[in-house]
């Protein structure tokens, strides 16, 4: 079947259309809370280390239970535990909306709701992850995770710039948070994109018959799978990289990037022109991908390994931009080398780990990605202290591109490849077992 049949075929698919929906909905609205909470710690304390703090507190309960979201996961429905997450998150953005709106916010308050943020997010990351291989045929499955990351980075693209120009131009309170309207309402349109997600996902049914792990403790659930993706020596020295990785770079993208704006570059609508540009750039590369989907240079490894590289050149020149179509210039070609292994790289989890694993298996991914985002924002908050703008972007670049040679040198990376197909049998949806 070629792509755009292919394409027409997975669209036909009421469960697809009602989780891609609801989907775009969903990120559209985590875009508005992606630009609106960094500005709203900066805007009340003006503090680069507060904010590397208040992004540490809401990855914390992220980094500590992440793993068990992955063992219920997979020990439940990943629908299930996803729906508990998004009454969950729609309550604490409506509150803080409030908080916002009616300037009684501080602090304090902040550190609770980011905390409570991160419980949650500890649950909908890996049952989110693991929702799309229990929706569609497994033929359909890289198609899918191109679309749905596809209407990701659509939606980071258009969401960072609606909310820098909602935060600027709704005009000044006069209080303690001056852009305090514009982020109440940032909040608040986040909070009513949970709600309709809601509603959308409760039609969407699960294959019957859908694997789920046998009954286990959940600790003892978590050591098999930690277990499984040790025994793997690909997916170990994969792991492994890019938590090391993320340690370093993730914590000056998440900190330093937001005080780059503030200082240099303009300001809110600065920062969502950046952001945007990397979600077009990300676009890019999937629209790339798309076109070119056995493009390699060598092995899925090597490729990837050699993205990095040149993105870790990027990084080197972002600390001494001065102009806000300098930054996102740059975004824009980090953004499309990361969009055009981003597919690749999930269809290769997805198609080589045993579905009754899945869930365990991405929270461990997951983990690596975003667990060690508390440590690294608060590494990169307290540098930040000692450091230029101009050496931390330098460092983060030229340990990138170290890593790269190195992991290609000394690791089983460089052998990593596509899979052939499919391995797990679809079967038809079920009601019953959503």
């Amino acid at each position: 079947m070629n792509a755009p049949d292919a394409k027409a075929a997975l669209l036909r698919e009421p469960n697809f259309r009602w989780m891609m929906t609801g989907g775009a909905i969903s990120m559209l609205g985590d875009q508005f809370t992606l630009i609106a909470l960094p500005w709203l710690v900066l805007q009340l304390t003006r503090d680069p280390l507060t904010l590397g703090l208040v992004i540490a507190v809401m990855g914390i309960p992220r980094a500590i239970f992440i793993l068990i979201g992955g063992a219920l996961t997979d020990r439940y429905s990943p629908k299930t535990v996803l729906m508990l997450t998004k009454y969950a998150n729609a309550i604490l953005l409506g509150l803080l909306s409030v908080l916002v709106l009616t300037g009684q916010v501080t602090l304090p308050l902040l550190y609770a709701i980011a905390l409570g943020i991160g419980l949650a997010s500890a649950f909908s990351i890996p049952s989110g992850s693991s929702m799309l291989p229990n929706v569609v045929a497994p033929q359909h499955l890289h198609l899918a995770n191109g679309m749905m990351m596809g209407m990701r980075v659509m939606t980071s693209l258009a969401g960072p710039l609606l909310a820098g120009v909602l935060i600027a131009f709704s005009g000044h309170t006069g209080g303690a948070v001056a852009d305090a309207r514009g982020l109440g309402i940032a909040f608040a349109i986040d909070a009513a994109s949970f709600a309709v997600t809601i509603f959308t996902l409760q039609r969407v049914q699960m294959h019957a018959g859908a694997v789920r792990a046998a009954p286990q403790r959940v600790l003892q659930a978590v050591g098999s799978g930690l277990a499984m993706v040790w025994r793997d020596a690909e997916m170990r020295s994969a792991f492994l990289y890019w938590g090391v990785i993320s340690l370093v770079v993730g914590g000056t993208m998440q900190v330093a990037l937001p005080v780059l704006a503030s200082t240099r570059l303009g300001g809110a609508a600065s920062l969502g022109l950046v952001m945007g540009a990397h979600g077009a750039g990300t676009l890019l590369g999937m629209g790339m991908s798309s076109l070119r989907p056995n493009f390699r240079i060598g092995t899925l490894g090597s490729t990837l390994l050699l993205a990095d590289g040149v993105a870790g050149v990027l990084l080197l020149f972002m600390g001494v931009i001065d102009a806000a179509w300098q930054g996102a210039a740059l975004m824009m070609a980090l953004g499309a080398l990361a969009g055009f292994m981003q597919v690749a790289v999930f269809t290769w989890i997805q198609r080589r780990v045993p579905r009754e694993m899945l869930g365990r298996t991405m929270s461990i991914f997951m983990f690596i990605l975003m667990g060690l985002a508390p440590l690294a924002a608060s590494l990169t908050g307290l540098l930040m202290q000692h450091l230029a703008l101009a050496q931390l972007f330098f460092g983060a670049g030229l340990f990138l591109v170290a890593g790269a040679l190195l992991a290609f040198a000394l690791t089983p990376m460089r052998r990593m490849n596509d899979p052939k197909s499919a391995t797990i049998p679809v079967q038809q949806p079920n009601e019953e077992t959503a």
